[in-house]
Parts: C-alpha cells; sequence; structure tokens
C-alpha cells in the first residue's frame, strides 16, 4: 500500500466518524456551525393532542407534520416546538400503581420520536421536544401526578423511557433541546411559605399562577425537573435543557423575587448535580391587552439578572398587547434574546408564519437561515 492509500484511506475512514454540529450555548446566545444564531419558529404543538408518538399513532400524523415544517421552513423559520407524552395519555405506559412499565403499548415511542427527528432536518428544522404538560388539570393520579409527588415512580420513568430515548436520539443535529415541564406553574401551590427562597411560593400569590389547580410545591416541581435534566445529561452531556415558564416572575432573582430555577435552587430541589438548566424559556401573552410589568415585551434580556440565554417560547398576536405578529418578533430578536417561537402554527399558522417571515433576512443577533 502506497502513501497515497495510506492517506486516502485515512480521510475516508475520518470522514465516517464526522457527525453534524449540534446547537450550544454561548453567553447569552446559541451557537451552531460555529455560528450565532437565533432560534425563530413556533410551536406545532400537536397534530393530535398527546396521541402523536407511540403506539403506532405517528404514521398517521407525518404527512400533517411534515407539512407543518415544510411550511415552516418556507417563511424562513428554524425551530419547532412540540409536545410529547402531555400528561400521560397514550404514553408513557403505565401500571394499575403508577410505575412506568413501557414507552408505549406497541412499542413504536422511540422509532416515531427517531422518525420525527430526521424529518425535521430534512427540512433544516431544529426541535424542541416538550415533555410534560401542567397548564389543564387532568394530570391523574397513577399518571403525571405519580411522577411528580412520588420518586420511586419517576425513576421507573426515567429508567425504562427517558433514558432509553436519549440514547437512542443523543446524536441527532436535529435534536436542538429537551423542554422537560411545560408551565409548571399551572399547578403551583402559590401558598407555601419556606425560610428558604428556592420553595417559598407566596411571592406568587395573585399572580396568576395556580390556574390548573394549586396541586404541587416547588421541592416536588423542582425535583421532578432536576432528576430528568440530570438523566439527560447522564446520557448525554452535550444536550441543552430547559423548562418553559409560565411568565418570568418564577425565574428572576430581580424585581423582589425569586429564581425558582436556579442551579441552587434545582439542587437543593433534587440532589442532582447536572440537573441544571441550560437555558431559560418564558412564556408572554396579556391580560386584558396590558402585558405585565415583569413580561420580555417591556424589558431587554439583560434586566432579569441571568446569565444564560433566554428563548421565548410562547406568545402571540391574540394575547399580545395589542402589538402585530411582526412587532412581537421584531422586538425578541432586536432585544437581546436568544429565540423566539410562537404559539401556534396548526391553529394560527398564516399569522405566525407571517411573523416568522418578518424576521428572516434580520442580522445582528444571531443568523436565522441555518443548514443542520
Amino acid at each position: 500500500m502506497t502513501l497515497v492509500d495510506i492517506f486516502t484511506l485515512v480521510v475516508l475512514c475520518t470522514s465516517v466518524e464526522v457527525i453534524g454540529s449540534r446547537l450550544s450555548v454561548s453567553g447569552n446566545h446559541f451557537m451552531l456551525n460555529g455560528e450565532h444564531v437565533f432560534l425563530s419558529g413556533g410551536n406545532l404543538p400537536w397534530i393530535q393532542y398527546a396521541y402523536d408518538f407511540g403506539n403506532n399513532q405517528w404514521a398517521g400524523v407525518k404527512t400533517s407534520m411534515e407539512n407543518e415544517m415544510k411550511l415552516l421552513r418556507d417563511a424562513g423559520g428554524n425551530t419547532l416546538r412540540l409536545w410529547i407524552h402531555i400528561q400521560g395519555e397514550s404514553s408513557p405506559q403505565f401500571d394499575l400503581n403508577g410505575y412506568v412499565t413501557a414507552t408505549d403499548r406497541d412499542g413504536t415511542f422511540i422509532d416515531d420520536f427517531k422518525d420525527m427527528l430526521d424529518l425535521a432536518q430534512s427540512y433544516d428544522i431544529l426541535v424542541i421536544p416538550t415533555l410534560w404538560n401542567a397548564a389543564v388539570p387532568q394530570d391523574f393520579e397513577n399518571r403525571l401526578n405519580g411522577l411528580i409527588v412520588n420518586p420511586e415512580k419517576l425513576a421507573s420513568y426515567i429508567q425504562v423511557v427517558l433514558n432509553p430515548l436519549v440514547q437512542a436520539v443523543k446524536a441527532h443535529p436535529a435534536l436542538a433541546a429537551w423542554d422537560v415541564f411545560n408551565e409548571p406553574e399551572g399547578m403551583l401551590d402559590t401558598e407555601v411559605s419556606d425560610l428558604d427562597q428556592c420553595f417559598d411560593t407566596t411571592a406568587l400569590n395573585d399572580s396568576g399562577a395556580g390556574w390548573a389547580g394549586k396541586k404541587y410545591n416547588y421541592q416536588q416541581i423542582l425535583r421532578f425537573v432536576n432528576w430528568q435534566v440530570d438523566a439527560i445529561k447522564q446520557e448525554d452531556p452535550e444536550a441543552l435543557v430547559t423548562v418553559g415558564v409560565w411568565n418570568a416572575k418564577s425565574s428572576t432573582d430581580n424585581f423582589h423575587l425569586a429564581n425558582h430555577y436556579s442551579d441552587d435552587c434545582l439542587i437543593k430541589a433534587g440532589n442532582k448535580s447536572l440537573g441544571v438548566l441550560d437555558f431559560y424559556e418564558f412564556h408572554s401573552y396579556s391580560w386584558k391587552c396590558e402585558f405585565d410589568h415583569l413580561a420580555p415585551f417591556k424589558h431587554q434580556w439583560k434586566d432579569y439578572g441571568i446569565s444564560k440565554p433566554i428563548l421565548i417560547g410562547e406568545f402571540n398576536q391574540m394575547e399580545g398587547g395589542g402589538w402585530t405578529t411582526n412587532q412581537l418578533f421584531d422586538y425578541v430578536y432586536k432585544d437581546g434574546y436568544a429565540g423566539a417561537l410562537s404559539w401556534d402554527l396548526v391553529n394560527n399558522g398564516t399569522d405566525q408564519r407571517a411573523g416568522i417571515a418578518f424576521i428572516k433576512n434580520y442580522t445582528g443577533n444571531g443568523k436565522i437561515d441555518i443548514d443542520i
């Protein structure tokens, strides 16, 4: 074998090992392929609520989801946030005592999830899967409720579902980040007095939190988050993880409030050192056509005193303080946030995609046109 042959073989072998760049964090923004990027897109968030993945359900929704991805890409967007288990309606599989026994009844869940990511990659779309939801009052005792209040049940979910899922998709370039929990404050007990500000919720009383039932304290919610984030990072150290909070009020130490999702609070609640967030995700809706005083649309990202990126993960024109969708996207981009994902592409797609298209050529706070 000549030196040329050896060199050619080395190059060929090396090229087999090369994998695509993955989304990462640098300071207050995201990086992809060595470039500062801005996440612009929307929430899908489902085709069939809680019945998109597992149990041979994906085949029935794939065409509709592909159409949404194509429309998003055509509008100039680059990111989708979509919901997975929600509150355990069809995945994972629970036994009668609330322990997780399988990913789903028919065993298609992980393959469905992987195929969804493959589809997203074909359209250069990044995906943020949101595992659980607390925005509606339907978490029956032996489903999501059990995972939140019982550490042993949570451990069964992590072992049976989360670890294999993360292991199966951890190298996928279309996987932007994991969103563990949508709006935990929907079921937050806002009348808990505690000497530790991580767990004291009295400052959030009359804030709007607890609209879906005041069932859980922050020790339970933060443990639920901490354990899953830690499990994800044990399997995939490069993974990015967040939580989609209903309002900035729960995630800042400024304005006489407490950042309940700080590294310190999460570790204190769950005792797992890897279980901390890589970036923050705020949702923002107006009430009676007015944004509250902490809304991102009244502040720059730096006003919250957070050293990590802030993604505005839900907003829309209907509850946008009288702003147009174009104005909302424009503001998020220009005021230093790391991304803007509107709600929602299925029911308000024409309006949402107009806002996405409005900023698609912006520069100065990150590239939007990406290749993955």
